[in-house]
């Protein structure tokens, strides 16, 4: 069996949140593979836990990669103020083809486009994938399950961050379908009476006061914050209120579109033309809605750079969803190069932590190595981008641990599920399937 299909088998995802099956990469061609380790979003560090403590992992599965792709370069990406994962991923480096590249501390780092041009200098095509431009980029904590995978090991844990209101913010592994209400409770509980969710970190996460939503392949972590808080309150608004509220109050300050990193690689995004769009008729709207089709939804327009507090990001959102359902297409060109301002506009996490009111929370959330044992654990048939799992079991079933329980159709893209541990199938639904521990 090649490492296409044990990575397949084993149904490693991108663990940095995008969730893009990772035996799809490693069917292509690419010179250079990168190791995303850039982690910034506020708060979360994970990333850089993973690094740490499983530097071996992680330049094994870079190398694995190459190997796979045919590439000569294999690069770690990570922010140099992460000393002891720098430290212990230039040991792991010593005697392979694999090499770091320091980067800085700034937001977004890790987004793809961005990353790819800070190691090799290439602009990836407007709507394109790294693979265009001969690079493969994965997570690490993905590379590391590339690892494993290659040794039979199926993803079955999820190392994420909980931070925030929390009485220890903790870095720790856990079984995939644990809640984070468990997570929680190993944490030392909550530290506000009224919590919020940011499932994935406080820039581009969802959020949610479901404290049993289950842990799954992309979660990166959760930033629990009060409910009061003003992040919460922004969050919160509906958004027939956001669009109404930018309708009647953007005065084209342009700000939105000066500070977005892809405006400053030269890509043609700008949301303050976008917010023009809330004004208009259909008809008129699609000129607008152009310059959204390239938006990266890191959300830097929303929550540091428009001094009103709109939300130039919700309404890209909205623009490229009305291009999707409409069938439209971006016909704009391609980015000879980047903006002469986009290394002098490049957005400090401290600041940007400053802006969103979070510095009492800035915690080192350290790695831990407790053990959280869940009697029950729900695992989402959907875990992946592309298509959910079709349920290999039912209610009653016994299953092993690392057994498959879910499959993806021939030739439809997704990700296969595992049972954590061995147990006991107690429900089947729509969406998930419920294990429970055996005794």
């Amino acid at each position: 069996m090649n490492l296409v299909e044990k990575v397949r088998q084993a149904g490693v995802v991108g663990a940095g949140g995008g969730g893009f099956p990772a035996h799809v990469k490693l069917a292509g061609k690419a010179d250079t593979v990168i190791a995303n380790g850039a982690e910034c979003e506020p708060l979360l560090h994970k990333d850089s836990a993973v690094m740490q403590h499983m530097a071996a992992a992680v330049v094994e599965g870079v190398q694995l990669v190459m190997e796979a792709v045919g590439a000569k370069d294999g690069i770690v990406g990570i922010k140099a103020k992460k000393k002891e994962a720098v430290a212990a991923i230039q040991a792991a480096c010593e005697g392979t083809p694999v090499r770091l590249q320091l980067l800085g501390d700034y937001y977004p780092a890790g987004d793809e486009y961005e990353l790819v041009h800070a190691v090799t200098g290439r602009l990836i095509p407007p709507q394109g994938i790294p693979l265009q431009v001969g690079v493969v980029v994965s997570n690490v904590e993905t590379l590391a399950n590339i690892a494993a995978a290659s040794k039979g090991l199926p993803v079955t844990r999820k190392t994420i961050t909980l931070a925030g209101a929390v009485n220890n913010p903790t870095t720790l592994t856990v079984p995939v379908g644990t809640t984070f209400r468990e997570v929680i409770e190993v944490c030392g509980g909550l530290a506000t009476d009224d919590p919020v969710i940011f499932l994935g970190g406080l820039m581009m996460g969802q959020l949610t006061d479901d404290l049993d939503t289950p842990i799954s392949k992309t979660s990166t972590g959760a930033v629990i914050l009060p409910r009061s808080h003003h992040m919460a309150e922004r969050k919160l608004k509906p958004a027939p209120v956001q669009a109404r509220i930018g309708k009647s109050a953007c005065d084209q300050c342009r700000f939105c579109t000066e500070l977005c990193p892809r405006y400053l690689l030269g890509y043609a995004v700008e949301p303050h033309q976008v917010m023009r769009s809330l004004s208009f008729t259909a008809t008129d709207k699609k000129y607008w809605n152009q310059m959204a089709a390239n938006c990266c939804a890191c959300g830097l327009c929303t929550l540091y750079s428009c001094p009103e507090e709109l939300y130039p990001k919700e309404a890209c959102d909205d623009s490229k969803a009305v291009m999707r359902s409409s069938g439209t297409k971006w016909t704009g060109e391609a980015p000879a190069r980047p903006h002469a301002m986009h290394d002098g506009r490049k957005v400090p996490i401290k600041l940007l932590m400053q802006r969103l009111d979070v510095g009492q929370y800035d915690s080192p959330a350290p790695w831990s190595q407790a053990e959280i044992k869940p009697r029950q654990v729900s695992l989402l048939l959907k875990q992946a981008a592309g298509v959910p799992n079709k349920p290999l079991v039912k209610a009653g079933d016994l299953v092993r641990a690392g057994q498959p329980i879910g499959e993806i159709p021939k030739d439809a893209l997704g990700a296969i599920i595992h049972a954590p541990f061995d147990s006991t199938v107690t429900g089947v639904t729509g969406d998930r399937i419920i294990l429970e521990r055996k005794s």
